[in-house]
């Protein structure tokens, strides 16, 4: 039996209507890793407007939202770093076409450029997971390391091959005018942590937490200890022929950068307009004299500060963009 004309108009206008629904465009994303990343965003912010994106993960399956910016939680490591992100970016229920996009999230430290809570805004972002590895107890004598670079056959191997997501560059504009706008912040800190960097020489570990400019490693394995610290050194000079200061290592951002970048190539995001802060919630090696094993297994104190200041470090940059959107709506502004 055909519909009546009055139930006919109602079952079309069901999808008319979810089809003319606007999608929400934040003035900025914020992506965090993990919850206690995103609890911050959460507790200082009135984040009430809840926008569902079809992708997500079940522990995340929303992003949270007040009117200028929304934060996502991707859950930690490669796979749902690049799966969340892409879910987002590519949603017909946001657009992200202007937003400015902020990555927050904490990090280990490496002590000779930062410290428990500091704040290190990255330029360059490099992948320490495509290489080969053969386990230190079965390479050459000669050999220092057993990382080399794919397609190559000893450490140092010039030429190779590339799956093309080894190395992104940030905004240098966007970088420069980040770290202008949240050197000031003051950042939080913790008794523990206080005590816990006396136990490094290096003069950065040894500071107070402080915001500064410099490079990230990611991995999907969390590594630890000083001789993988110093390849991974090793492996970001040769990756930037000496451009980046290896800084900080987490283990998302190069997956969450190969998703923007795709989304970029759609025309649904700027790649002009994203920022990566980490901030150190351990340090990447032992004190000297210590073992790789305890400093891994160690209370440093660390990862509330770290959690902390991820958030008033980004929150400082992301509220100055929402204020000033005239100036920024067309990228990012010379001017101070």
């Amino acid at each position: 039996m055909p519909l009546k004309p009055v139930l006919l108009a109602a079952a079309l206008l069901v999808p008319l209507a979810a089809s003319a629904q606007e999608s929400f465009a934040p003035k900025v994303l914020v992506i965090t890793m993990f919850d206690g990343e995103t609890e911050p965003w959460r507790d200082n912010l009135d984040l009430t407007r809840r926008i569902d994106v079809p992708g997500l993960p079940e522990s995340a399956p929303e992003l949270l939202c007040d009117d200028d910016l929304c934060v996502m939680t991707t859950t930690m490591g490669f796979a749902n770093a690049a799966s969340s992100v892409a879910a987002v970016a590519l949603s017909d229920v946001v657009d992200l076409s202007e937003s400015y996009i902020l990555i927050a999230g904490i990090a280990g430290v490496d002590p000779e450029q930062g410290t428990l809570g500091s704040a290190h805004w990255a330029r360059w972002v490099v992948d320490g997971g495509l290489r080969h590895l053969i386990d230190p107890r079965e390479i050459p004598a000669d050999w220092s390391t057993g990382s080399l670079t794919l397609g190559t056959t000893e450490p140092g191997g010039e030429g190779g091959w590339s799956a093309g997501s080894e190395v992104y560059e940030l905004n240098a504009d966007l970088v420069e005018r980040a770290l202008e706008l949240t050197q000031e912040v003051e950042l939080a800190d913790s008794d523990r942590a206080a005590e816990y960097r006396a136990s490094y020489d290096a003069e950065a570990a040894r500071r107070a937490p402080f915001v500064s400019a410099c490079d990230t490693v990611s991995s999907d394995t969390y590594w630890h200890g000083r001789i993988v610290a110093e390849a991974m050194e090793d492996r970001t000079e040769r990756l930037t022929d000496g451009a980046a200061t290896y800084c900080t290592t987490q283990m998302e951002d190069n997956a969450t950068l190969t998703a923007l970048s795709r989304a970029a190539e759609a025309g649904a995001v700027n790649f002009d307009r994203i920022a990566v802060l980490r901030t150190g919630s351990n340090f990447d090696r032992q004190p000297e004299g210590g073992s790789a094993a305890a400093s891994l297994a160690a209370d440093s104190g660390g990862f509330g500060p770290a959690t902390e200041n991820a958030f008033r470090v980004a929150n400082a940059l992301a509220q100055e963009i929402i204020r000033n959107w005239d100036d920024w709506k067309g990228g990012v502004p010379t001017e101070p």
